[in-house]
Protein backbone atom coordinates (compact mmCIF):
# COMPACT_ATOMS: atom_id res chain seq x y z
CA UNK A 1 0.00 0.00 0.00
CA UNK A 2 0.80 3.47 -0.65
CA UNK A 3 0.49 6.73 0.98
CA UNK A 4 -1.82 9.03 -0.69
CA UNK A 5 -3.82 12.32 -0.48
CA UNK A 6 -6.66 13.88 -1.77
CA UNK A 7 -5.43 17.10 -3.24
CA UNK A 8 -8.65 19.47 -3.51
CA UNK A 9 -7.25 20.24 0.87
CA UNK A 10 -4.68 22.20 -0.50
CA UNK A 11 -6.76 23.57 -3.68
CA UNK A 12 -5.54 26.74 -2.54
CA UNK A 13 -2.35 26.30 -4.13
CA UNK A 14 -0.66 25.84 -7.41
CA UNK A 15 -0.83 21.77 -8.03
CA UNK A 16 3.14 22.11 -7.87
CA UNK A 17 3.54 23.27 -4.74
CA UNK A 18 0.90 21.14 -2.98
CA UNK A 19 3.07 18.24 -4.64
CA UNK A 20 6.11 19.83 -3.26
CA UNK A 21 4.86 19.70 0.63
CA UNK A 22 3.04 16.42 0.03
CA UNK A 23 6.20 14.77 -1.66
CA UNK A 24 7.90 16.70 2.38
CA UNK A 25 5.64 14.73 4.04
CA UNK A 26 6.57 11.00 2.59
CA UNK A 27 3.19 10.66 0.51
CA UNK A 28 3.69 9.26 -2.53
CA UNK A 29 0.55 9.19 -4.58
CA UNK A 30 -2.12 11.75 -5.32
CA UNK A 31 -5.95 11.73 -5.89
CA UNK A 32 -6.82 14.63 -7.99
CA UNK A 33 -10.14 16.35 -8.31
CA UNK A 34 -11.36 17.28 -12.01
CA UNK A 35 -15.33 17.77 -11.76
CA UNK A 36 -18.33 18.00 -9.43
CA UNK A 37 -18.36 18.42 -6.10
CA UNK A 38 -13.87 18.05 -5.57
CA UNK A 39 -13.84 21.20 -8.37
CA UNK A 40 -10.73 21.22 -11.00
CA UNK A 41 -8.47 23.78 -9.16
CA UNK A 42 -5.63 20.96 -9.70
CA UNK A 43 -6.96 19.53 -13.23
CA UNK A 44 -9.54 21.06 -15.44
CA UNK A 45 -10.31 18.43 -18.06
CA UNK A 46 -11.85 20.71 -20.23
CA UNK A 47 -8.66 22.65 -20.44
CA UNK A 48 -6.18 19.92 -20.59
CA UNK A 49 -7.87 18.18 -23.30
CA UNK A 50 -8.06 20.94 -25.17
CA UNK A 51 -4.63 21.86 -24.88
CA UNK A 52 -1.87 19.29 -25.50
CA UNK A 53 0.92 21.70 -24.07
CA UNK A 54 -1.25 21.96 -21.54
CA UNK A 55 -1.77 18.62 -20.65
CA UNK A 56 2.34 17.58 -21.22
CA UNK A 57 2.99 20.54 -18.60
CA UNK A 58 0.26 18.51 -15.86
CA UNK A 59 1.94 15.12 -16.88
CA UNK A 60 5.49 15.98 -15.63
CA UNK A 61 4.61 18.73 -13.23
CA UNK A 62 3.50 15.37 -11.82
CA UNK A 63 6.23 12.49 -12.31
CA UNK A 64 8.93 15.70 -11.56
CA UNK A 65 7.23 15.78 -8.15
CA UNK A 66 8.08 12.21 -8.16
CA UNK A 67 4.13 11.46 -7.45
CA UNK A 68 1.73 8.56 -9.27
CA UNK A 69 -1.74 9.58 -9.85
CA UNK A 70 -4.18 6.98 -8.00
CA UNK A 71 -7.66 8.27 -9.41
CA UNK A 72 -9.35 11.21 -11.00
CA UNK A 73 -12.15 12.60 -8.80
CA UNK A 74 -15.17 13.56 -9.86
CA UNK A 75 -18.05 13.40 -7.21
CA UNK A 76 -21.29 14.83 -7.88
CA UNK A 77 -25.16 13.75 -8.58
CA UNK A 78 -25.30 12.78 -12.46
CA UNK A 79 -29.19 11.63 -11.50
CA UNK A 80 -30.69 14.81 -9.70
CA UNK A 81 -33.76 15.37 -11.25
CA UNK A 82 -33.14 18.56 -12.11
CA UNK A 83 -31.67 18.03 -15.82
CA UNK A 84 -29.37 21.04 -15.94
CA UNK A 85 -27.38 20.11 -12.87
CA UNK A 86 -27.57 16.21 -13.46
CA UNK A 87 -26.11 17.02 -17.46
CA UNK A 88 -23.26 19.36 -15.13
CA UNK A 89 -22.30 16.65 -13.19
CA UNK A 90 -22.53 13.80 -16.20
CA UNK A 91 -20.74 16.26 -18.58
CA UNK A 92 -17.77 16.52 -15.95
CA UNK A 93 -17.62 13.00 -14.74
CA UNK A 94 -17.26 11.89 -18.85
CA UNK A 95 -14.58 14.66 -19.12
CA UNK A 96 -12.69 13.21 -15.97
CA UNK A 97 -12.91 9.58 -18.01
CA UNK A 98 -11.41 11.38 -21.05
CA UNK A 99 -8.81 12.61 -19.02
CA UNK A 100 -7.95 9.51 -17.37
CA UNK A 101 -8.02 7.83 -20.72
CA UNK A 102 -5.35 10.74 -21.89
CA UNK A 103 -3.32 10.33 -18.90
CA UNK A 104 -3.39 6.41 -19.45
CA UNK A 105 -4.66 6.34 -15.75
CA UNK A 106 -7.68 3.22 -15.39
CA UNK A 107 -9.39 4.78 -12.54
CA UNK A 108 -12.11 7.16 -11.28
CA UNK A 109 -14.05 8.30 -8.26
CA UNK A 110 -17.38 9.33 -7.66
CA UNK A 111 -21.08 9.01 -6.46
CA UNK A 112 -23.79 6.95 -7.11
CA UNK A 113 -26.45 9.68 -7.98
CA UNK A 114 -29.77 9.89 -6.24
CA UNK A 115 -32.64 10.57 -8.46
CA UNK A 116 -35.82 12.63 -7.29
CA UNK A 117 -39.34 10.48 -6.78
CA UNK A 118 -40.73 10.64 -9.72
CA UNK A 119 -40.04 12.82 -13.33
CA UNK A 120 -41.28 16.07 -12.12
CA UNK A 121 -39.41 15.99 -8.81
CA UNK A 122 -37.09 19.04 -8.24
CA UNK A 123 -35.01 17.68 -5.52
CA UNK A 124 -33.35 14.31 -4.63
CA UNK A 125 -35.23 11.74 -2.42
CA UNK A 126 -33.09 9.70 -0.55
CA UNK A 127 -34.79 6.61 1.28
CA UNK A 128 -33.96 5.06 3.96
CA UNK A 129 -37.28 3.07 5.78
CA UNK A 130 -39.33 0.84 4.11
CA UNK A 131 -42.67 1.58 5.23
CA UNK A 132 -44.84 3.07 4.16
CA UNK A 133 -45.10 1.63 1.15
CA UNK A 134 -44.58 4.38 -0.95
CA UNK A 135 -41.05 4.47 -0.31
CA UNK A 136 -40.46 1.15 -1.56
CA UNK A 137 -42.35 2.08 -4.66
CA UNK A 138 -39.89 5.61 -4.82
CA UNK A 139 -36.59 3.11 -4.05
CA UNK A 140 -37.64 0.33 -6.80
CA UNK A 141 -38.35 2.99 -9.28
CA UNK A 142 -35.18 5.03 -8.50
CA UNK A 143 -33.19 1.70 -9.31
CA UNK A 144 -34.86 0.11 -12.35
CA UNK A 145 -35.71 3.30 -14.13
CA UNK A 146 -32.51 5.47 -13.43
CA UNK A 147 -30.02 3.96 -11.49
CA UNK A 148 -29.05 1.25 -13.05
CA UNK A 149 -29.64 2.06 -16.92
CA UNK A 150 -27.80 5.31 -16.44
CA UNK A 151 -24.79 3.27 -14.86
CA UNK A 152 -25.12 0.63 -17.90
CA UNK A 153 -24.81 3.28 -20.18
CA UNK A 154 -21.91 5.00 -18.29
CA UNK A 155 -19.61 2.11 -17.56
CA UNK A 156 -19.67 1.01 -21.25
CA UNK A 157 -18.39 4.72 -22.40
CA UNK A 158 -15.89 4.68 -19.49
CA UNK A 159 -14.56 1.04 -20.91
CA UNK A 160 -14.70 2.31 -24.62
CA UNK A 161 -12.07 4.63 -23.06
CA UNK A 162 -10.03 2.49 -21.11
CA UNK A 163 -12.02 3.27 -17.72
CA UNK A 164 -12.35 -0.05 -15.83
CA UNK A 165 -12.56 0.73 -12.22
CA UNK A 166 -15.46 3.38 -11.23
CA UNK A 167 -15.15 3.74 -7.42
CA UNK A 168 -18.52 5.13 -6.06
CA UNK A 169 -17.99 6.49 -2.70
CA UNK A 170 -20.74 5.09 0.16
CA UNK A 171 -21.79 7.97 1.03
CA UNK A 172 -25.23 8.64 2.71
CA UNK A 173 -27.63 10.97 0.70
CA UNK A 174 -27.16 9.29 -2.83
CA UNK A 175 -28.54 5.66 -3.78
CA UNK A 176 -25.19 3.67 -3.21
CA UNK A 177 -24.06 4.23 0.67
CA UNK A 178 -23.11 1.11 2.32
CA UNK A 179 -22.13 -2.10 1.49
CA UNK A 180 -25.84 -4.11 0.12
CA UNK A 181 -26.23 -1.05 -1.96
CA UNK A 182 -22.42 -1.25 -3.71
CA UNK A 183 -23.00 -4.80 -3.89
CA UNK A 184 -26.59 -4.56 -5.87
CA UNK A 185 -25.48 -1.76 -8.18
CA UNK A 186 -22.28 -3.82 -9.44
CA UNK A 187 -24.40 -7.01 -9.62
CA UNK A 188 -26.74 -5.38 -11.73
CA UNK A 189 -23.96 -3.21 -14.03
CA UNK A 190 -20.79 -4.92 -13.69
CA UNK A 191 -17.12 -5.13 -12.18
CA UNK A 192 -16.31 -1.95 -13.36
CA UNK A 193 -18.17 -0.83 -10.29
CA UNK A 194 -16.45 -0.81 -7.31
CA UNK A 195 -16.11 1.50 -4.39
CA UNK A 196 -14.12 4.14 -3.14
CA UNK A 197 -14.03 2.87 0.25
CA UNK A 198 -14.45 5.67 3.18
CA UNK A 199 -14.73 4.38 6.31
CA UNK A 200 -16.16 7.81 7.58
CA UNK A 201 -19.38 7.41 6.33
CA UNK A 202 -19.91 4.16 7.43
CA UNK A 203 -19.22 4.53 11.46
CA UNK A 204 -21.81 6.93 12.10
CA UNK A 205 -24.07 4.44 10.51
CA UNK A 206 -23.35 2.29 12.78
CA UNK A 207 -21.23 -0.16 10.38
CA UNK A 208 -18.16 -1.68 11.38
CA UNK A 209 -15.47 -0.81 8.57
CA UNK A 210 -13.43 -4.38 9.11
CA UNK A 211 -17.13 -6.12 8.41
CA UNK A 212 -17.39 -4.09 5.46
CA UNK A 213 -13.73 -3.82 4.09
CA UNK A 214 -14.04 -7.99 4.24
CA UNK A 215 -17.71 -7.87 2.93
CA UNK A 216 -16.91 -6.00 -0.17
CA UNK A 217 -13.05 -7.94 -0.90
CA UNK A 218 -12.08 -7.03 -4.52
CA UNK A 219 -14.53 -4.81 -5.16
CA UNK A 220 -12.55 -2.11 -2.95
CA UNK A 221 -11.17 -0.39 -5.79
CA UNK A 222 -9.79 3.06 -3.39
CA UNK A 223 -9.28 4.26 -0.22
CA UNK A 224 -9.85 7.52 1.34
CA UNK A 225 -8.05 7.18 5.38
CA UNK A 226 -10.88 9.61 7.10
CA UNK A 227 -12.48 9.17 10.50
CA UNK A 228 -15.74 10.32 12.25
CA UNK A 229 -15.85 10.71 15.46
CA UNK A 230 -19.47 10.01 17.64
CA UNK A 231 -20.40 12.37 20.63
CA UNK A 232 -21.77 9.94 22.92
CA UNK A 233 -24.21 12.48 24.89
CA UNK A 234 -24.96 14.16 21.35
CA UNK A 235 -26.36 10.96 20.42
CA UNK A 236 -28.08 9.60 23.20
CA UNK A 237 -29.96 12.52 22.83
CA UNK A 238 -30.69 12.99 19.31
CA UNK A 239 -29.56 10.11 17.60
CA UNK A 240 -27.25 9.68 14.74
CA UNK A 241 -29.54 11.56 12.15
CA UNK A 242 -28.13 14.97 12.46
CA UNK A 243 -28.86 17.69 10.00
CA UNK A 244 -26.83 20.45 12.07
CA UNK A 245 -24.16 22.44 10.43
CA UNK A 246 -20.54 20.08 10.24
CA UNK A 247 -19.23 23.73 12.12
CA UNK A 248 -21.11 22.63 15.12
CA UNK A 249 -18.91 20.67 16.39
CA UNK A 250 -20.41 21.21 20.15
CA UNK A 251 -23.55 19.75 19.22
CA UNK A 252 -23.73 17.70 16.78
CA UNK A 253 -23.68 13.58 17.01
CA UNK A 254 -20.76 13.19 15.09
CA UNK A 255 -18.61 15.03 13.53
CA UNK A 256 -15.52 14.27 11.12
CA UNK A 257 -11.97 14.23 12.59
CA UNK A 258 -8.47 13.63 11.18
CA UNK A 259 -6.98 10.46 11.12
CA UNK A 260 -6.36 8.92 14.63
CA UNK A 261 -8.87 11.58 16.15
CA UNK A 262 -11.53 9.29 15.88
CA UNK A 263 -10.22 5.59 15.90
CA UNK A 264 -7.24 4.87 17.57
CA UNK A 265 -3.91 3.04 16.09
CA UNK A 266 -4.98 0.09 16.43
CA UNK A 267 -8.36 0.68 15.30
CA UNK A 268 -6.60 1.78 11.97
CA UNK A 269 -4.25 -1.37 12.31
CA UNK A 270 -7.35 -3.45 11.89
CA UNK A 271 -8.44 -1.67 9.10
CA UNK A 272 -5.33 -1.51 7.29
CA UNK A 273 -4.88 -5.86 8.27
CA UNK A 274 -7.96 -6.15 6.97
CA UNK A 275 -7.43 -4.43 3.63
CA UNK A 276 -4.00 -6.46 3.27
CA UNK A 277 -6.23 -9.82 4.08
CA UNK A 278 -8.77 -8.94 1.21
CA UNK A 279 -5.22 -8.37 -1.53
CA UNK A 280 -6.04 -4.14 -1.76
CA UNK A 281 -2.82 -3.22 -2.44
CA UNK A 282 -3.42 0.34 -3.75
CA UNK A 283 -3.70 4.06 -2.69
CA UNK A 284 -4.86 4.55 1.09
CA UNK A 285 -5.73 8.34 0.19
CA UNK A 286 -5.63 10.83 3.11
CA UNK A 287 -8.98 13.00 3.35
CA UNK A 288 -9.00 15.79 5.47
CA UNK A 289 -12.15 17.11 6.60
CA UNK A 290 -11.59 18.20 10.51
CA UNK A 291 -13.15 21.58 11.59
CA UNK A 292 -10.93 21.29 14.77
CA UNK A 293 -7.92 21.27 13.09
CA UNK A 294 -5.97 23.07 10.03
CA UNK A 295 -5.22 21.74 7.01
CA UNK A 296 -1.34 21.77 7.67
CA UNK A 297 -2.16 20.14 11.23
CA UNK A 298 -4.68 17.93 10.08
CA UNK A 299 -2.97 16.35 7.64
CA UNK A 300 0.59 16.39 9.31
CA UNK A 301 -1.35 14.06 12.20
CA UNK A 302 -2.55 11.82 9.36
CA UNK A 303 0.19 11.31 8.01
CA UNK A 304 2.40 10.34 11.04
CA UNK A 305 -0.46 7.88 12.42
CA UNK A 306 -0.56 6.00 8.88
CA UNK A 307 3.22 5.76 8.48
CA UNK A 308 3.34 3.20 11.51
CA UNK A 309 0.50 1.48 10.40
CA UNK A 310 0.93 0.95 6.46
CA UNK A 311 2.06 -2.41 5.69
CA UNK A 312 3.85 -2.06 2.46
CA UNK A 313 6.63 -4.75 1.52
CA UNK A 314 5.43 -8.24 0.38
CA UNK A 315 4.43 -10.84 2.90
CA UNK A 316 6.46 -12.98 1.42
CA UNK A 317 6.38 -17.20 2.83
CA UNK A 318 5.19 -18.20 6.04
CA UNK A 319 8.90 -18.52 7.53
CA UNK A 320 7.98 -19.59 10.87
CA UNK A 321 6.34 -23.10 10.05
Amino acid sequence: MKLGVFTTLFSNLPLAQALEYFKSLGIEMVEIGCAGYPGHAHANPEELLGDKGKLAVFQKTVADAGMEISAFSCHGNPLHPNQEIAAAFDQGMRQTVLLAEACGLHQINTFSGCPGDWEGAKYPNWVTCPWPDDFLEILNWQWNEKLIPYWKEFVAFAKAHGVTKIGLELHPGFCVYHTESLLRLREAVGEEIGANFDPSHLVWQGIDPVTAIRSLGDAIFHFHAKDTKIDPANTARTGVLDTKSYGDVLHRSWVFRSVGYGGDAAYWKDIISALRVIGYDYAVSIEHEDSLMSQNEGLRKAVALLKDVLISEPTGAAWWF
